[in-house]
């Protein structure tokens, strides 16, 4: 137990020492990410100025700026770009042949390396993020949330990372039966940024678009955790939010584990 301790510590410092040499673009990218801020910012002050109470389903201008705020952080945490290509990557090049004959766990390495990434990414875009809900604090009209729903909150982030990986890991791991994946990665992009709640507050859904919305885990990718914070889901919905996400987390967990088993076995390399 020791020994695998230390095994992926190493991994991991490595993982953080690697991106901290040369990911110092995070800071100008971070910066550059809400600028599409500012033209949402004038959408729905002009559309929420042709309606006569200026709200849309609860929703004043404040909030649904303050609601495109919270999903950059959301966002932030639950994407995992390349991640699935890079999978089906290795697959189709042979390069996973080195974890098949190596003791090191495939889809333990690639969390590792996107907990190094993400960890370096917030250490230095905190100054960027600060900055910009500093200058837009005036759109958080019902302030900061109490202690007990900004730890859910918390939750909510971390648990969209786990989901965010595992799932496009599944998605990835496809590439063990399809070698060419770019395909389905669109279609699942394209989904992902309309279910996500990314684009609008997915309570502004009719039915019964909210119904399959529901049914689906991308909204605890963007939605959920803005949501949360915002105090739109609250007591007994907040709680089953959270015990469904993880159920989510889980069942993406055993599939990505799943293929990984039963793609190994028939998985041929040759060569050098």
């Amino acid at each position: 137990m020791y020994a695998r301790a230390a095994t992926w510590w190493t991994i991991l410092r490595i993982s953080i020492e690697e991106r901290l040499v040369y990911r110092g673009d995070f800071a100008l990218g971070t910066l550059m990410r809400f600028l599409p801020i500012v033209t949402q910012i004038f959408l729905w002050q002009a559309i929420l100025a042709t309606i006569a109470d200026g709200d849309v389903k609860g929703y004043a201008h404040g909030d649904m700026v303050a609601y495109y705020l919270l999903t950059m952080i959301s966002r932030a945490f639950s994407s995992m770009p390349g991640l699935a290509s890079g999978i089906a990557l290795q697959v189709r090049e042979g390069e996973i042949k080195k974890f098949l004959v190596q003791p090191i766990d495939f889809i333990g390495f690639l969390l590792l390396s996107r907990i190094a990434h993400k960890l370096v990414y917030y250490l230095i875009s905190a100054g960027p993020f600060a900055f910009v809900f500093f200058l837009c604090r005036g759109f958080f009209i019902n302030g900061w949330p109490e202690p007990e729903v900004f730890l859910c909150y918390v939750l909510s982030l971390i648990m969209g990372f786990v989901l965010g990986f595992f799932l496009e890991a599944t998605l990835g791991l496809i590439g063990f039966w399809w070698l060419e994946v770019s395909s389905l990665l669109f279609v699942y992009m394209l989904f992902n940024f309309f279910l996500s709640g990314h684009m609008f507050p997915l309570d502004l859904l009719p039915e019964p678009w909210s119904l399959l919305v529901d049914l689906l885990p991308l909204k605890y990718l963007a939605y959920f955790p803005a949501s949360v914070f915002l105090g739109k889901v609250e007591g007994v919905e907040l709680i089953r939010g959270l015990w469904i996400e993880l159920a989510w987390i889980v069942f993406f967990i055993v599939a990505a584990r799943f293929l990984f088993w039963r793609g190994v076995r028939r998985y041929s390399g040759f060569g050098g």
